[in-house]
């Protein structure tokens, strides 16, 4: 959410992060409608001093036994103006605020500016892309021909989008989010919680998915919603506080299950499991000083490399231009994995710092050791996608039979297979 006295103090400079988006400028309308709130205000205000005033020349007239008719006439008309004031400065104030809460967050000067991912920077590549004397299979060519991935059971059961995984695949798949997991909360120093699955509109609007992606929710009956990523109920846990200083930093984790509707995603990597409508994740969230979120972000980023350098995974760092950005962040790094089968990077984790914004949206502050409350500062990643992970660990360690090796780091989970074939 963005400050509207920030907007009021430099409208240019707000217009100017606006077009780096590709977006309007929407400035000068919101002005206009502050200006008019801000009148009723002063209005209302004025009208409330002026019945004080005739509250007390009214009292003395009856003291007195004087005529106050007129003055009690002049208040009951001031009371009805006021009402009509308030009633119009209460709308005022819910159309900026919904059209405040529709704009993306203002971006970082570093991010580079550009249309799409096209124009996002490689910063840093780990590992070469491993070449084999055999032609790579993909994922779904791999676990269709081990029996251990069926496409056509899960399409019967819930439709597209959707994988059954079986056997040692199955287990694969829950070691890698139990390696995960264990790696944030006994290396890295992240609080493990379980979190409801199920969210209530305003913590959904916290972190910035509503309104403008009801789409690409699911809505239940009851009005909740399926959470994307556990970030939303992670970073929620601090909406309407003041957090010490003391306490901070806050760093969170969990395992989830997530849910995306993938409204905007037809034809986008229908084949395998890339793309679902339902995946596990390991989610990494800090809650910080403003002092301190620039430190933590590639804190977060080094936490979420470690992991794929760990599973023997080539990865590169990408800084995402304007365009490539998402709503709620200021800076994003992407952690893209290559895979052998597709001889393509694909997204494996994304890394954002989003400064306020969503710190605005759930009214969350800290109380600094000097002055008054102020906004934290909150960041979140994946640590790591696990359904991408299972794919970049089949299609790197695949071998010419169509057997898979597991990493060694797996090994304690999996009961100390070597291989799945």
């Amino acid at each position: 959410m963005h400050d509207i006295r920030a907007l009021r103090a430099d409208p240019a400079a707000f217009d100017a992060a606006l077009a780096r988006r590709g977006l309007a400028p929407r400035s000068a309308e919101l002005l206009v409608l502050d200006e008019e709130r801000r009148t009723a205000i002063t209005a209302q205000q004025e009208h409330q001093q002026r019945r004080n005033a005739l509250a007390k020349e009214i009292g003395q007239l009856k003291r007195g036994k004087a005529d106050s008719t007129a003055l009690e006439a002049e208040a009951v008309a001031l009371k009805g103006a006021m009402d009509e004031l308030e009633s119009r400065s209460t709308i005022l104030d819910r159309a900026i605020r919904d059209a405040l809460a529709e704009l993306p967050n203002r971006l970082d000067p570093e991010v580079p500016d550009g249309p799409d991912e096209t124009a996002n920077r490689v910063e840093h590549v780990h590992g070469t892309p491993a070449e084999f004397a055999f032609i790579p299979r993909q994922h779904f060519e791999l676990g269709e021909a081990l029996g251990m991935m069926d496409f056509p059971g899960a399409a019967k059961l819930a439709g597209a989008r959707f994988t059954i995984l079986k056997g040692s695949l199955a287990r694969l798949e829950r070691a890698l989010g139990q390696f995960m997991i264990d790696r944030q909360t006994l290396a890295n120093g992240y609080e493990e919680r379980t979190v409801p699955l199920l969210v209530n509109e305003a913590t959904i609007f916290g972190t910035g998915q509503l309104p403008k992606f009801a789409d690409d929710l699911f809505h239940t009956t009851d009005d909740r919603w399926l959470i994307p990523t556990a970030e939303v109920p992670l970073t929620n846990s601090v909406a309407g506080e003041i957090i010490p200083q003391s306490a901070l930093p806050i760093r969170l984790t969990a395992l989830t299950p997530c849910f995306r509707a993938e409204a905007g995603s037809a034809g986008r990597d229908t084949r395998g499991m890339l793309r679902q409508h339902q995946f596990g994740k390991v989610e990494m969230v800090a809650i910080t000083t403003p002092e301190q979120s620039d430190a933590e972000h590639l804190r977060m980023v080094g936490h979420a490399e470690s992991l794929l350098a760990e599973l023997g995974l080539t990865f590169r760092r990408v800084l995402l231009c304007a365009g490539d950005t998402g709503f709620s962040a200021a800076r994003t790094y992407d952690l893209e994995v290559w895979l052998p089968g597709q001889q393509a990077w694909r997204e494996i984790s994304s890394i954002s710092n989003t400064r306020d914004f969503q710190a605005r949206r759930m009214n969350a502050r800290y109380r600094p050791a000097e002055g008054g409350p102020a906004y934290l500062h909150t960041l979140n990643g994946s640590g790591l996608a696990v359904g991408r992970t299972l794919i970049a660990v089949m299609e790197t360690h695949q071998q010419e039979d169509g057997s898979i090796v597991i990493p060694p780091v797996l090994a304690p989970y999996m009961g100390n297979i070597d291989r799945i074939g």
